[in-house]
């Protein structure tokens, strides 16, 4: 007979990829531990095993696909009978073949099915019996630390020559308003003081509604939501195009909101931009962030460059790396360019060769980690508020391990404060004393 006590199983997730993975991940997690599953890190403990997998870049897909066939041997080495369940941008890219090519896992599940994941686990456990509670649309999280990241929306219209998120994750939806604000407000009640706002392109938010919003105007909104906190806003993944003048002066006129710009631009030049299936030119994005300086005074402008597209002769990627040095991006991601299954980029006839697209990459990671340094380092002396993340082992006893405004969560590197007492969610106000790269050492103010 299936067993029904739920309380019993206990489940491990898994998860690789992007913020947006982890949001996904924090979503099942909360709907599984409300249908009275229990959470365990351990794969020797655990009765179902997820994980969410990562398809962004061919090098994500294997990874996903070995660290699945890692744990499949890992449990069959055990003693526990534990199914695995693959879940995100895998299965919604290469669902059909899945099966046949991974008879290790037990079942797949898309990223539009991940809502109905206590449904699988049921299944897969011989569960079927047990009531499955109705959490549709309910704002479940289980964040404890400082920051959270919220999705506004999901997929993408862009179609990118080098990009298949379309295709893994459909076309772009917006999230409604009133969700995306009620889970800010229970993520404040629950003790975070920092929401970043994530989406494949946050900055056209709204425009899909019957009655059309804005990005502007829902950032107000989330302002007031955080500030009897005394928390912040900060949105990612803004595309040059959504930039727009409410926008600027939002970000420029709410306490609330951290002056921190993230514009992917990928490239300069206006050919390549043109063969990628995007807008703009030199010009145009050195008048957008001439403009974006004059409007918003100290800022920081964090930005995205690939290397080696198809055709890119050695003067475009010249002109790239000219680029980034001129405009003195205060943190710049690099990428070589990767031929993805599906998109119009894999197809075209002038791929460049893997060891000169190396080349190219390390030169602009080069330029990016010196300009990343100098902009770290600028900051030395002031005194800043940060949020504490965590408390690390240090070589000198306990640390408290925390970011300012201009650090971006998981991606900007950290303060690192040696003395002093806070909790995980404490706004400290702190001076920066040092740096290493792009690590901060600060001392606590008196």
């Amino acid at each position: 007979m299936p067993r029904n006590d739920a309380e019993e199983k206990k489940f491990l997730i898994v998860t690789l990829g992007c913020a947006k993975n982890e949001v996904d991940s924090d979503r099942m997690r909360s709907l599984l531990l409300a249908g009275g599953l229990k959470e365990t890190q351990e794969s020797a403990d655990a009765d179902v095993a997820l994980i969410n997998t990562c398809s962004f870049l061919a090098s994500a897909t294997t990874e996903s696909v070995e660290t699945t066939l890692d744990l499949a041997e890992a449990v069959s080495q055990g003693v526990r009978n534990c199914p695995l369940i693959m879940c995100g941008c895998v299965p919604s890219r290469y669902g059909a073949a899945l099966p046949t090519e991974l008879p290790e896992v037990a079942a797949f599940v898309r990223t539009d099915e991940e809502d109905n994941i206590l449904s699988v686990v049921h299944d897969v456990l011989g569960m079927k019996d047990s009531e499955v509670p109705h959490l549709a649309g309910h704002m479940l999280r289980t964040i404890s630390g400082a920051s959270a990241y919220v999705k506004i929306s999901d997929g993408c219209d862009r179609f990118c020559a080098f990009c298949a998120i379309p295709s893994i994750r459909g076309r772009y939806v917006s999230r409604p308003a009133s969700e995306i604000l009620t889970e800010i407000s229970e993520l404040a009640k629950g003790g975070v003081r920092e929401i970043v706002l994530i989406g494949q392109d946050t900055g056209i938010w709204g425009s899909d509604f019957k009655q059309p919003s804005t990005l502007a105007a829902l950032m107000r909104q989330a302002a007031e939501v955080m500030r009897p906190y005394k928390g912040w806003i900060r949105v990612l993944y803004l595309q040059p195009e959504g930039m727009t003048e409410e926008l600027i002066s939002t970000i420029r006129d709410t306490p609330e909101i951290l002056p921190y710009i993230d514009i992917p631009i990928q490239h300069c030049n206006e050919r390549v931009l043109k063969a990628m299936g995007r807008s703009g030119s030199r010009e145009q994005l050195s008048e957008l962030f001439a403009h974006l300086r004059q409007e918003i005074p100290g800022m920081v402008l964090r930005t995205t460059g690939m290397a080696g597209f198809p055709g890119e002769t050695d003067e475009e990627a010249d002109e790239l790396l000219d680029f980034l040095a001129e405009e003195g991006f205060d943190y710049t991601s690099v990428f070589a360019y990767s031929p993805e299954d599906g998109t119009r980029g894999a197809r075209m006839a002038d791929q460049i060769p893997e060891d000169i697209k190396l080349e190219r990459a390390q030169r602009l990671q080069d330029l990016a980690d010196e300009m990343g340094f100098a902009a770290t380092a600028k900051h030395l002396g002031e005194q800043v508020d940060v949020i504490i993340d965590g408390i690390e082992e240090g070589e000198d006893g306990l640390e408290l391990i925390g970011h300012t405004w201009f650090q971006a969560p998981d991606s900007d590197g950290a303060v690192h404060i040696a003395q002093g007492e806070a909790s995980v969610g404490d706004i400290v106000s702190c001076e920066l004393v040092d740096c290493v790269c792009y690590e901060l050492y600060g001392t606590i103010c008196k």
